[in-house]
């Protein structure tokens, strides 16, 4: 896996900038996950938020505006950049996000808040009734969204993560499996939503996370299994299905 140009220890200007996290992703087909996961579940500690098998089920509905401006920023790798979701688990509503990820480079810098399954539905209905008035910044964002590009949602992303993580600078490891999408609808909760698989292969999405470098014991881990690092979306991804006149 190359990560060269990866500074190991170095001080990044932009993050002086942007208080933000590294993140990489990769293209990794099963033989080498296998291999991977075996080595990472030695050394670095599963996520608690996983299973007996150290899985968990993640729903998106990702929001774009009148332009599509998120999809096709990320088309023409417009350098900033931000994309808005609401996020789930296991298609429960009994914790629901609203996110915005904001990239710059290989960086990134989310914001979420929880919201209630009324402001949820708000949100999915395209009502934004009142949500000037709230207390969250980020919440207040959505509103200026919605009411000034006509932001809507546009698609369900479904995946099981796989995560392990590392204290020294907050390093996250995640294999992104089964990744499926929704395709037209904005059933959030169903349990039972048709999906399709975006992609034409058994590939999976390895995306390593870390805050200012990279520890050289994990780094020599990654350098050792092969994988194609990519400008990897998996919301881009899920589009693909859409007429592409939808999109321009």
């Amino acid at each position: 896996m190359n990560l060269a140009g990866i500074n190991a220890a170095s001080p990044d200007a932009l993050r002086a900038q942007l208080p933000a996290r590294h993140e990489l992703k990769f293209y990794i087909n099963p033989g080498d996950y296998l291999i991977l996961r075996g080595l990472l579940d030695k050394v670095l500690r599963r996520d608690v938020h996983g299973d007996a098998n150290n899985n968990y089920f993640i729903r998106s509905l990702y929001f774009d505006d009148a332009y599509n401006a998120a999809y096709l920023q990320k088309l023409d790798g417009v350098e900033v950049r931000d994309k808005y979701r609401i996020r789930i688990y296991k298609c429960s509503d009994k914790e629901i996000f609203l996110e915005r990820k904001r990239k710059q480079g290989e960086l990134i810098q989310k914001s979420s808040v929880r919201i209630t399954r009324r402001l949820c539905d708000q949100i999915i209905s395209g009502d934004p009734t009142g949500m000037e008035r709230a207390e969250n910044e980020l919440v207040q964002d959505m509103y200026r969204q919605m009411r000034t590009r006509l932001m809507r949602p546009v698609v369900i992303v479904d995946y099981v993560r796989e995560a392990y993580c590392h204290p020294v600078e907050n390093v996250r490891i995640t294999f992104d499996k089964q990744l499926r999408t929704g395709l037209f609808s904005r059933d959030l909760f169903n349990p039972d939503l048709p999906t399709v698989s975006p992609l034409d292969g058994q590939e999976m999405i390895l995306e390593v996370k870390y805050d200012r470098f990279l520890p050289q014991y994990i780094r020599d881990i990654l350098e050792n299994v092969p994988g194609n690092r990519c400008a990897i979306s998996k919301y881009v991804l899920c589009r693909r299905f859409e007429p592409i006149e939808w999109l321009q």
